[in-house]
């Protein structure tokens, strides 16, 4: 699995409720995404950054999302272009199922 932390400084910081609101109107198309297992959105305490922690089943699969074409859009719609980190992860604790799981 590969998990994918995308960032982005935001021009003005936001509250929690516009990005919720910003996020939901983006949401739906990830529903489906091949190779996307979980998305989170998140915004700082200060406001000041966003983006997205993305669950991959592989590396490919983000990449296959993150075209030039996406690229432009989120840079259209938050005013800045995003960074993506790529991290394996070699361990995950499941608090809800009660599992640890190991690649």
């Amino acid at each position: 699995m590969i998990v994918a932390i995308v960032t982005f400084k935001l021009p003005k910081p936001w509250t929690v409720a516009k990005a919720a609101t910003v996020f939901k109107s983006t949401a739906p198309k990830y529903l489906g995404k091949p190779g996307l297992l979980r998305k989170h959105y998140y915004i700082t305490e200060a406001g000041d950054r966003a983006g997205g922690i993305y669950f991959w089943e592989s590396r490919a699969a983000a990449e296959a999302c993150y075209t030039r074409d996406w690229k432009a859009t989120v840079t259209e719609k938050y005013g800045a272009t995003p960074d993506i980190l790529y991290a394996e992860i070699p361990v995950s604790v499941d608090n809800l199922a009660k599992v640890i799981e190991a690649a």
